[in-house]
């Protein structure tokens, strides 16, 4: 595992980018008898993204895999950039970065696979879960407590929103605005 970032990248990460399958998701893939692709999204990853929105934060979705249903939680969510159906995600950052004129220091990206790698060798903040693939974890500086699926992304957004020192407001207001 790299060495944490100081706190003040912590605190000037502006975009929060994240995989899908394995992240937001237990990795399985599942279909109905129709042949329609079914995934399971954690709640609190869900209010973690609102949470992170209301503070002012960006969100984006850089996934391998296109789906219809990510497209629709992404949608729920109000996620800024959807990503989907390409494995060279590396690229797909760097467009991000020109467009939104951000510098790679302000993300945090969480990843679970050898696919993340270059995007978690770029960005300030590199997280992954407990589930990730072993060479991984060589090369983040934060893995959550919480399993891809079970709630992984709540933990990076609760993380961050501490660390800019928003998190105890957001406590004190039961999380609302």
């Amino acid at each position: 595992m790299k060495p944490r970032p100081d706190d003040s990248v912590l605190r000037n990460i502006q975009l929060l980018l994240t995989d899908v399958d394995g992240v937001l998701t237990d990795g399985h893939i599942r279909f109905d008898a129709e042949g329609r692709e079914l995934k399971t999204f954690h709640v609190h990853d869900g209010a973690g993204f609102v949470y992170w929105h209301r503070s002012g934060g960006l969100s984006g979705f850089v996934s391998g895999r296109g789906s219809a249903v990510v497209k629709t939680r992404a949608a729920e969510l109000g996620v800024h950039e959807v990503h989907l159906g390409n494995m060279d995600k590396l690229p797909i950052v760097e467009d991000i970065l020109a467009r939104r004129e951000l510098d790679a220091q302000q993300v945090a990206y969480v990843g679970d696979d050898i696919a993340d790698l270059p995007v978690l060798r770029r960005v300030g903040f590199a997280v992954t879960v407990p589930n990730a693939r072993a060479d991984v974890h060589q090369h983040v500086h934060y893995v959550t407590e919480a399993r891809g699926g079970d709630g992984a992304l709540r933990d990076v957004i609760e993380y961050l929103l501490k660390a800019k020192g928003m998190w105890d407001d957001i406590v004190s207001r039961s999380g609302l605005p």
